[in-house]
Parts: structure tokens; C-alpha cells; sequence
């Protein structure tokens, strides 16, 4: 028999509490800033659907690569019972994952865990239709802040998939707090499947990010919609340039909006007026490439060991799976 279980564990009141105190704290700092999660409102996540499918953006296609050609080794190697995807979206490149465990036969449960309760239940919509039997628990959460509503279960293994390179949006020291809230969920036998964006020749990945069509330019522009939208803001979005760089120190990219002129904006709803001077720019994301030496230290720092590193056959990306 089929079972559907929701855990709520973020409200709407409490979106909106983290998006006011997101853009004060970005938009009256020293050097501007929005994060990243923002992006993601409807436009913007049709937005990025349509980034992964551009011939410049090698990742996804990359991830699904990796994906494909070793799932079956993941499945046997861990025997998991259940799979928990962070920031899971759409089931697509998780739908590999729970076909090898279903061929492995140990196939038991799915843990989507998204921002977005609206796209929890399409994925268990369409999930529990194509495997009958299986188990699908969504949890209703930021895993910044509520990775203890992953529900532990009665026995079995676990993977806890972190899949589309998003660990490399956190900066260093952001990024291995993640990591730890992830390892104290491992129990022994668990693993964390994580999947990261490689160090490579800067002009493949800065291409990735500065598509011919404009695509990610309007997706970077989106946030800022989302401000006029949920704030009470006034931006022109056509006031400001989409800037993408691979900083070559810090191995990341950076994605920022530039003012093509002086500009004042005003935040209705938060009582703010911001200022921004001609060229002035505003990082909206960055996200960090990796070599094995970094994921290695990473893990390490966090409590855990790298078992496995798989890539594709051009070394574009990687998935890593470790233990605590």
C-alpha cells in the first residue's frame, strides 16, 4: 500500500520574516548583497529549468551523467532502505537513484525535502504512481535551519542526497556548518550523497553562467521582481546588468547585478530607501567549484570521510559519497 506523509516546518509567515530580514541585512551592508534562495519563486524556477537545458550549462547535464553510470554502485554499496533529497525539486535526477535501489531490491522510502509544499506533492504525486509501494514522507523546510525534521525511521539505511552542486552557494565557513548539521543526521551505515561542481578551464565554466540567450541574466534579474513583488519595491529591473566572473583566488563564481545608473529604490514594506551609485554592483550568488583536496578537507572539518568520488569522463562534475 502507498503512504503520503507531510511535516510542515516552515509557514508563510515565517518565508516572509526570512526575506525581510534577508534583503535588510544585504541591502545595508558595505558591499551589497541577496542570497541566492531567493531566485526561486515560480518565474524564477521555470527560469532555471530553462538554464539547465541551454548548451552552455554543463552541470545538470553532467550531474545526470554521473548519475546514470554509477546509481547502481551507490545502491549496493550503501543497501539504503531510504532515500532523503535536500532541496529536492522535481524528482528527475532522483528518479536514477530510486530505480537502482528499486532494481537492488531494497527500495522502502523517498524524504523530498523543499522549500515549496506545492512541489513536495507533484513529486509524490507522480512518484507514488511509478513505484508502487513506496513510502514518500515530504518535510516542508529550509535545510539551513530544520534538517532535524528528517524523520530517522524503523531500521534500514539511509542516503541523504544533496545533489546540483547548490553546497557550492554557502560560503566556506557557512558551507561546512551545513556540513556538520548534515553528519550529525548520519547514523552509522548512512551516507551523504553530494554532488559538486569541479575546479576546470574558467572559460567553460564562465560560459556556463554568462548563456548567449540572456536566460541567466533574467534569472539574476528575478530576484529583484521578487523584492517589487513581496516588499513593496520599486526596482527597474532594466536599471541593472547580470555580471558572472570565475574568481580565480577563491575558485567560485560570482554572479552579481550592476547599477547602469544612480538610482534610489524604495522597500515599501520594510520602510526602506536603498541607494545605489553609477556601476555600483550587488552579489546575488556564488558558487564554489571543487577539486577532491577541498572536498576532502571539507568533509573532514565536518566529521566525515570520503568513501567515493565518481565523475563524467570530462571531469565536469562530481559525486561524492562519504560517511560520518
Amino acid at each position: 500500500m502507498t503512504e503520503v506523509d507531510l511535516d510542515h516546518h516552515r509557514s508563510g509567515d515565517a518565508v516572509t520574516a526570512e526575506l525581510r530580514a534577508d534583503v535588510v541585512a544585504g541591502l545595508t551592508a558595505a558591499q551589497k548583497w541577496l542570497p541566492p534562495k531567493w531566485f526561486y519563486d515560480a518565474d524564477g524556477s521555470e527560469l532555471f529549468e530553462k538554464i539547465t537545458q541551454l548548451p552552455e550549462y554543463y552541470p545538470t547535464r553532467s550531474e545526470r551523467e554521473v548519475l546514470a553510470a554509477h546509481a547502481g554502485d551507490v545502491a549496493k554499496l550503501t543497501d539504503a532502505h531510504t532515500l532523503v533529497e535536500l532541496g529536492s525539486g522535481m524528482p528527475d535526477k532522483s528518479r536514477v537513484l530510486l530505480d537502482a535501489m528499486r532494481d537492488a531490491g531494497t527500495l522502502d522510502r523517498y524524504v523530498p525535502f523543499d522549500v515549496s509544499e506545492h512541489v513536495i506533492a507533484l513529486a509524490a504525486e507522480q512518484l507514488v504512481a511509478d513505484y508502487p509501494g513506496l513510502r514518500v514522507h515530504g518535510v516542508v523546510g529550509d535545510f539551513e535551519r530544520h534538517l532535524d525534521a528528517i524523520p530517522m525511521g524503523n531500521g534500514g539505511t539511509r542516503i541523504i542526497a544533496f545533489l546540483g552542486g547548490t553546497i557550492g552557494n554557502f560560503l566556506p565557513g557557512s558551507r561546512r556548518k551545513c556540513l556538520r548539521a548534515v553528519a550529525r543526521r548520519l547514523r552509522p551505515g548512512d551516507r551523504l550523497l553530494l554532488g559538486t561542481d569541479l575546479v576546470k578551464d574558467p572559460a567553460v565554466i564562465e560560459a556556463a553562467y554568462n548563456d548567449s540567450e540572456g536566460v541567466t541574466a533574467a534569472f539574476n534579474r528575478n530576484v529583484l521582481a521578487v523584492c517589487n513583488r513581496e516588499l513593496g519595491a520599486d526596482f527597474d529591473l532594466d536599471a541593472f546588468e547580470h555580471v558572472a566572473f570565475f574568481d580565480r583566488q577563491q575558485e567560485w563564481v560570482e554572479m552579481r547585478l550592476r547599477a547602469l545608473e544612480p538610482q534610489e529604490v524604495r522597500l515599501e514594506a520594510l520602510d526602506l530607501d536603498i541607494t545605489f551609485a553609477h556601476r555600483e554592483e550587488m552579489r546575488t550568488e556564488i558558487s564554489a567549484k571543487f577539486t577532491r583536496e577541498r572536498l576532502t578537507a571539507d568533509l573532514d572539518a565536518a566529521g566525515m570521510r570520503l568513501e567515493d568520488l565518481y565523475t563524467d569522463p570530462d571531469d565536469l562534475f562530481a559525486l561524492t559519497l562519504a560517511s560520518r
